[in-house]
Parts: C-alpha cells; sequence; structure tokens
C-alpha cells in the first residue's frame, strides 16, 4: 500500500479535510487502484488550534509501479488549488510506514506535539513530508495520517467502495456488496441478517479492512461511528 496523509487543509467556512481527501481520491482513481480514505482523530485540547474536532485523513492507495515524485506533485497540484486562507496544510506520502511512524500518530491523540518533531522524524526515515502553506503545522497531523492508516486497527472509512450511494435500511449483503469487508457489533459477534441503516454509514477500519461495527436499534442495525 501507499499512503497520502492530509491535514489543517480547511477554515471554519470550507468544506473539510474530509472531502477535499475523498476529491483527491477521486482524481487519482483515474490511473490508480484506490483502496478508501480514512479519518483519524487526533488530540483534542484548547491548545490545539483546529477548525473542528482536529482530525487528519488518508487516501490509502494500492502500490503497482506508482512514480511516488509524480503521485507528490500531482496531489500538491490539487491541494493548491483549493487552498482555504488561514489554514495550514501538511501533505505526506509514504509506501513503507515503520513502527516509529505508527507509534508517532499515536502519540499525536494523547499528546502536544512540535511540528519539528514530526519533521525530523520524517527526514529520519526518507518519508516525504511537506507544508504547504500557513504555519504549516497540518505536516503532524500529515504525518501522524499515514501512521494510523499504515496501523490498520484505527480511524473510520468516510469513502471506501460504494457506501455513501447507500440510503435508508438496507439488509447486510447489500451493505457487504457496497464494499464493507464485514458487519459485527462491538464484541465482534458477526451479523448477518437484518437490515443496516447506511445514512452516513461510516464503516471502522479494524485488521486493515473497512468493518461495520453495529447495534440493535430496535427493529433494524445502527452503525456506530468509531475513532
Amino acid at each position: 500500500m501507499l499512503w497520502i496523509g492530509l491535514d489543517d487543509t480547511d477554515n471554519a467556512e470550507s468544506r473539510g479535510t474530509g472531502s477535499l481527501a475523498r476529491r483527491i481520491a477521486a482524481d487519482l482513481a483515474a490511473d490508480h487502484n484506490v483502496e478508501g480514505v480514512t479519518r483519524h482523530q487526533l488530540l483534542e485540547d484548547p491548545r490545539v488550534p483546529c477548525t473542528k474536532r482536529n482530525s487528519c485523513a488518508a487516501i490509502h492507495l494500492e502500490f503497482d509501479k506508482v512514480d511516488q515524485e509524480a503521485l507528490l506533485v500531482r496531489v500538491q497540484k490539487i491541494m493548491a488549488s483549493d487552498f482555504q486562507p488561514g489554514s495550514d496544510p501538511g501533505l505526506c506520502v509514504a509506501q513503507e510506514v515503520p513502527n516509529a511512524i505508527i507509534a508517532f500518530g499515536r502519540f499525536t491523540q494523547v499528546q502536544l506535539v512540535a511540528q519539528q518533531d514530526a519533521r525530523d522524524l520524517a527526514a529520519d526515515h526518507g518519508i516525504q513530508l511537506l507544508g504547504l502553506g500557513g504555519d504549516e503545522d497540518g505536516v503532524i497531523g500529515a504525518l501522524a495520517a499515514v501512521g494510523l492508516a499504515a496501523q490498520g486497527n484505527d480511524g473510520r472509512y468516510v469513502q471506501v467502495g460504494t457506501i455513501r450511494e447507500l440510503s435508508g435500511l438496507q439488509p447486510v449483503p447489500a451493505v457487504l456488496a457496497a464494499g464493507v469487508t464485514a458487519v459485527q457489533t462491538l464484541d465482534g459477534t458477526p451479523v448477518t441478517k437484518g437490515l443496516v441503516l447506511t445514512d452516513k454509514l461510516r464503516p471502522a477500519r479494524r485488521g486493515g479492512k473497512p468493518v461495520a461495527v453495529v447495534q440493535w436499534e430496535g427493529d433494524h442495525w445502527l452503525p456506530l461511528k468509531l475513532n
């Protein structure tokens, strides 16, 4: 896999970082196999400047003779064309993600992190990390997004398969056909029957796969939004 991490690309009035990530993913899908886009929650703290809830996004790309430098330029151009005043965007692209980057992602979920720490860590491991405007603090979340996405058990999919085309109550087989690997309860019990409320379905990333975690709600399954 190859991961593209984005953070701090929006302002209070603009589209969110997840929306931009989906736009980039759609553009790349013309030439590459895009597995999905995930959202990852970082530290929520008054000392952390953020638009809403301090989340970052990662695009998951199946690696198959991808020219990483050309890909980086392509994504940069899209981000530059949609730069939002007041934002501090960061971009990270990586194929090999060592444990130190995964640990960094986890650390940013519980502790404040300095921009230079992210830059130094990326440089130590030869990972491409760029600031694209403002004070460039988005490099922290961009690197964290790559680490958390590569770890495989964090965040939730904001785009995978055709889940965003689903609406209303749908049978479990239809949810699976839309690109979800499994439907299960919070304790891991598989769900194979019944109707799932699919409005704004956002499967969790678990075991490197999109898993819809649900709970019973009277006469149907209600998806949970997990970080």
